[in-house]
């Protein structure tokens, strides 16, 4: 009994995490016969799992919505509860549990009933959150929910991406993966018209479905996504550049350098190496001035000239005429 438990567990993570799957691939996966694949997805049904059989040698099984929740998990008022705090958490990047959220999002709003579906709507619709710092970027949850999911289920998206100036350009990817700061959601994505990989702001993102076909995805450009969205953000958009040594440690400075104000790299206890960009090196003067420790400049040289011209300036506004 605990063992065919266990197996029902492992058959509705599975068919939660993929979109369809045939019947000799989840009894692959579970070391079962098909035969006792059909009985267990029985089982889930009698459950109250909605779970969906197309037949033919290309059908396969999918867990759809259902006309109510499947019992012993959530009642209607906790998976309301539930689905409004993964939206606050997902659309306000709340550190840490953002991307879980969009994730646990996905799954839940795939199995909620319509009913359930219209009060959590509601909820979000006519709700105004107050959102610490005027830089945060908002994002609409279901637009999240639908990029995880085509990054899970590897289909093409199509959508209307709008650049900082307000002009619309139409793009077809292979999305990979979803990267969240505390202010602001990008996806990595393979651009198929460009032929390189891109990184997109999610709140640029208006999708423009049917989406698809399938597609066999990629290696990824970095091991870390993190670090890969990080430097594209915080240098590689910028025509200048430069590396500039602080004399605290990367923990320390991680306190006040975001990830899309630059890429940090420990030295010793004591200093780290900042790389960061920004429109113009005058701009970066400031930019770095501002994190208020001391410093070195690594590269450019030219940035040495601006930081010196910077600082005559200031004598000149600070001290009396002669």
């Amino acid at each position: 009994m605990l063992e065919t438990s266990a197996r029902l567990l492992r058959l509705l993570s599975l068919l939660q995490a993929h979109r369809e799957w045939t019947g000799a691939d989840l009894a692959d996966r579970l070391g079962v016969t098909p035969r006792t694949v059909r009985r267990d997805v029985d089982r889930l049904r009698e459950l109250g799992y909605p779970v969906n059989a197309s037949p033919g040698t290309g059908g396969g099984y999918q867990l759809g919505a259902g006309a109510e929740l499947p019992p012993l998990l959530l009642d209607d008022d906790e998976a309301v509860a539930v689905a409004v705090g993964l939206r606050t958490a997902a659309g306000n990047g709340v550190e840490g549990i953002g991307e879980a959220s969009v994730r646990a999002l996905a799954k839940l709003e795939q199995v909620l009933p319509s009913r359930l579906r219209r009060r959590v709507s509601a909820l979000n619709e006519f709700t105004v959150p107050m959102l610490r710092g005027a830089e945060r970027s908002t994002v609409d949850p279901s637009v999240l929910t639908e990029l995880a999911a085509v990054c899970r289920d590897t289909e093409r998206l199509r959508f209307g991406y709008r650049d900082h100036d307000g002009n619309v350009t139409r793009r077809t990817v292979e999305p990979h993966r979803l990267v969240c700061t505390e202010r602001r959601w990008y996806l990595v994505a393979w651009d198929l018209d460009r032929e390189d990989w891109r990184t997109f702001r999610a709140d640029r993102i208006e999708p423009r479905p049917p989406h698809g076909p399938r597609f066999v995805p990629r290696q990824p450009p970095a091991g870390d996504l993190a670090a890969y969205v990080s430097q594209g953000v915080s240098q590689r958009v910028y025509a200048a550049r430069a590396v500039v040594r602080l004399k605290v440690s990367a923990e320390e400075a991680a306190r006040t350098v975001g990830p899309s104000d630059g890429v940090l790299e420990p030295v010793d206890g004591q200093s780290c190496l900042l790389r960061t960009g920004a429109v113009s090196l005058e701009v970066m003067v400031i930019h770095i001035m501002l994190l208020g420790c001391e410093f070195e400049v690594v590269e450019p040289p030219e940035l040495t000239d601006r930081i010196r011209a910077a600082r005559d300036l200031l004598g000149r506004a600070v001290e009396p005429p002669k």
